[in-house]
This record gives C-alpha cells, sequence and structure tokens, in this order.
C-alpha cells in the first residue's frame, strides 16, 4: 500500500480567533486525517473512530483531533508523563524528512508529553517552558480521572509554534513527514492506531521509516 499524503492548507485568520471558531473552520476547510490503520489486529483488534482536521496560519500547525469510543481514561496529569496510557492521540513530525522527529502525545484532557529524537530510546525532553508553547483546548477538562465505561466523544485542539520544531514558513510550501496516531495502552480496549500504516512486530509509533509525506501550502 503506497503512502499517505496530506496538503495542508494555509488559513492565516486561525491566529485571530478563539478555540470554538479555529475548531469550526478546520472542520470547514482543514484537511482531514482518518486514523483509521488498525497495525497489530490479532492482538489489538479494537477500532475507535478517531479522525483529525489539520491546518496552519504560518506560525503554528493546527490539529483537532475528535475520538468516539467505549473507554475513557486521563489518569496523567504532570507534563511529560506516560499519557500514552490514557484516551490518547498524537502528532509525529520529521520536518526534514530524516530520522530526526519531533513526538507530541496528549491525553484527553490535555496533558502532553512531547520530545525530539533520533530514535525511540535517548529522546531529548521538551522543557517546560517549551511545552507551555504548545496551546491545548480538550472538551473533558482538565482534570485528571479513572476509567469510565460508556459511549464517549471527545476532541483535543492542539497549536504547535513551528519555530518549536525549526521550521519558518515564508510563504512557499514546505515539505515535511509524519503520522497521527490513537491509542490507550492502559484502558479495558487497549489499542494502537495510525494514519499512515506500521509494519512492525508490535506497537511502536517511533517509526519515521513509516511517515507519510505532509505538505504546509
Amino acid at each position: 500500500m503506497p503512502d499517505k499524503q496530506l496538503f495542508v492548507p494555509l488559513i492565516a485568520e486561525l491566529q485571530n480567533f478563539d478555540s470554538e471558531e479555529i475548531i469550526s473552520r478546520l472542520q470547514d476547510v482543514g484537511a482531514e486525517v482518518s486514523i483509521d490503520s488498525v497495525n497489530w489486529k490479532e492482538q489489538f483488534p479494537y477500532k475507535p473512530l478517531a479522525v483529525a482536521n489539520v491546518a496552519h496560519d504560518g506560525k503554528y500547525i493546527y490539529v483537532d483531533f475528535f475520538v468516539r469510543c467505549n473507554y475513557l481514561r486521563a489518569v496523567n496529569y504532570e507534563d511529560n508523563s506516560p499519557v500514552s496510557q490514557d484516551s490518547c492521540v498524537e502528532f509525529f513530525v520529521s520536518p526534514k524528512c530524516d530520522n530526526h522527529y519531533w513526538n507530541f502525545e496528549f491525553n484527553c484532557i490535555g496533558t502532553i508529553n512531547a520530545s525530539h529524537r533520533s530514535q525511540r530510546n535517548n529522546p531529548t525532553r521538551l522543557t517546560h517552558e517549551e511545552l507551555d508553547r504548545v496551546k491545548r483546548y480538550c472538551s473533558c477538562g482538565n482534570r485528571p480521572f479513572n476509567e469510565v465505561e460508556g459511549l464517549f466523544a471527545w476532541n483535543v485542539l492542539i497549536a504547535v509554534p513551528l519555530d518549536l520544531i525549526g521550521v519558518k514558513y515564508e510563504g512557499k510550501p514546505i515539505e515535511m513527514k509524519g503520522n497521527f496516531n490513537k491509542c490507550a495502552s492502559g484502558t479495558s480496549q487497549p489499542h494502537y492506531l495510525s494514519w499512515n500504516p506500521i509494519v512492525s512486530e508490535k506497537p511502536d509509533f517511533h517509526r519515521p521509516e513509516y511517515f507519510a509525506r505532509i505538505v504546509l501550502e
């Protein structure tokens, strides 16, 4: 299966909008991503609905994740804690299309775990000052809670500063690579979904060789 590709539109006025207006604009004219690759079906067949709408304004790249799932968990409340155990969405990006990449991981209350890496091991964790620059708006609020069962629909809107990942937009298309993921390893229905498919023996999103083309228009 060929790699997917994503053309991320420029919506310059996003920087002037509040979170609800940003979400509305992203849904109307943003690039839509379906996070629907179940890469480890035998071990982890559960497939919640997970989509994202993406755009940029020349300063930030915006991703609005929307999820519908059966279990909801947000135990981790300190930044740079293991949020992938919770109901989690992720954006991995390699601005230079090489093995250097950033992983931005968020649970449903906006707790962030983010690093700069050239391999899975030995990450360079983002500082708290850098993490604070990543904007987060969450429909579940920001208070932690243990797992609850039901049918839940929730979203997390993030805005990552382009200069934080070493990108300067000057009005011309910028080619990057990346992936979007949905996981929840510590829930009663653990799952590991990605936008672009990943081929590995066990769940592993830290595989830049499976990142797909992302173009900031």
